[in-house]
């Protein structure tokens, strides 16, 4: 009987968020909770699409060196504002759902 060795991992390191939590649900951290994060992702976001810009005006001009690199760029923020504007999309969605709800 062969031995099947283990797949190595696809792709970066990502890590998902421990799901144990010691403190209470809803009781505030001092973290900023949901707020802080989507400002958070949302500086992330803008900060991808300033990077991507960048490159593709460095490319324009001629003095990019890594074309490949501006690619994956412009791609990963493409995709990454996608992304946001789905789920913005979604969460409209789930408002306009609890809005209709009768009590």
């Amino acid at each position: 009987m062969a031995i099947i060795p283990p797949i190595p991992p696809i792709g970066g390191d990502f890590k998902l968020p421990a799901l144990t939590n010691e403190t209470k649900p809803g009781a505030d951290t001092g973290t900023g909770g949901f707020g802080k994060l989507l400002a958070n992702q949302i500086d992330k976001l803008s900060q991808s699409q300033n990077v991507a810009s960048d490159q593709a005006q460095q490319l324009a001009t001629g003095q990019a060196k890594d074309i490949n690199g501006v690619v994956v760029a412009v791609e990963k923020a493409s995709l990454e504002l996608q992304l946001a504007v789905q789920l913005r999309n979604k969460g409209v969605e789930a408002y306009q759902e609890l809005f209709r709800m009768q009590v």
